[in-house]
Order: C-alpha cells, then sequence, then structure tokens
C-alpha cells in the first residue's frame, strides 16, 4: 500500500529548512518518512522514503541483539572463572553506595579478600557483596543498575 505523499507538507518542510540554519529536517508520519538535507549554502534536497514502521525498526532490533549477545558472552565466559566475585542473589547491582559517591571498585585498583566491591538490591534490602580474594580488579563486567541472576559473574579479580 502506498501512501499518498502531501507535498504541501514536502514544501513547508524544505522552506523551513532553507529559512533555518540546519543541514537537515526529517519528518515521519504513518509510514512515510521525509527526510531533506543541503549542503551548506545550496537549496534543500527532498528524499522521500516510504517504508512500514516494521522495516524502520528491524535495524535496530539487531543491533541491540548483537550488543545484547555480546555483553552474555563476555558473561558467559566468566561464569565458572574462580577469579569472577559472582553474584550471591537475584537483584539489582549497584557499583556504589549512592548516586553521589564514588564506585566502591575501578578496573585497575587493588583490592583486599573482605572489600566491599559492589551492592545487590534485593527486596528493598542493599546486600554487600565482598571480594572473595586479594588482587587487582581487572574486568567490571555490570553496570549500575543491571538486574543479576544467583552466580552471575560481577567483577574480575586477578
Amino acid at each position: 500500500m502506498v501512501n499518498p505523499i502531501d507535498t504541501k507538507i514536502i514544501s513547508k518542510l524544505a522552506d523551513i529548512l532553507n529559512k533555518s540554519n540546519l543541514t537537515g529536517l526529517e519528518y515521519e508520519d504513518e509510514g512515510v518518512r521525509i527526510s531533506l538535507s543541503r549542503q551548506s549554502g545550496a537549496p534543500a534536497q527532498p528524499q522521500v522514503i516510504l517504508a512500514t514502521p516494521e522495516a524502520i525498526e528491524t535495524p535496530k532490533k539487531e543491533a541491540e541483539k548483537t550488543e545484547d549477545e555480546q555483553v552474555e558472552n563476555l558473561i558467559n565466559d566468566y561464569r565458572n572463572d574462580p577469579n569472577a566475585v559472582k553474584s550471591p542473589m537475584v537483584g539489582v547491582v549497584y557499583l556504589a553506595p549512592n548516586q553521589t559517591s564514588d564506585d566502591f571498585v575501578s578496573v585497575g585498583v587493588d583490592v583486599k579478600a573482605g572489600d566491599t566491591v559492589c551492592l545487590i538490591e534485593a527486596m528493598k534490602t542493599f546486600n554487600p557483596v565482598k571480594a572473595h580474594k586479594s588482587g587487582r580488579v581487572t574486568k567490571i563486567l555490570v553496570e549500575a543498575g543491571d538486574p543479576v541472576e544467583y552466580g552471575a559473574p560481577l567483577i574480575v579479580i586477578e
């Protein structure tokens, strides 16, 4: 199904672009995307793209899937690593005691066995996660606010 294109909209968008300092402008409505761009000093050149919302969203979903897969693969690499500090429970991880404080640890910092390396919030209770050995933090596998499961690797200490 081809959507009718209102040439008045294209003319108005081109006029807005020509009267402003913008180099590009995009407009989307009901699966019709209008993209206007110009070289500096040149009049705007409209480009109309007809697409369904699904076609527009597919590349975004693929990129997110790839990034999620990379993170999952990295976490799986450390699931059985004896150097990884693992989550003792299901919850949400926090790397600092509060929003205005520095993180408990960062990559390159030396820690001692028993030092708090992060917090896990479970049922409105913040539970400290302690280093299981002394050494240097080489990787932080999570970000503040990430949900974690029992046994998920959080931080690597070597």
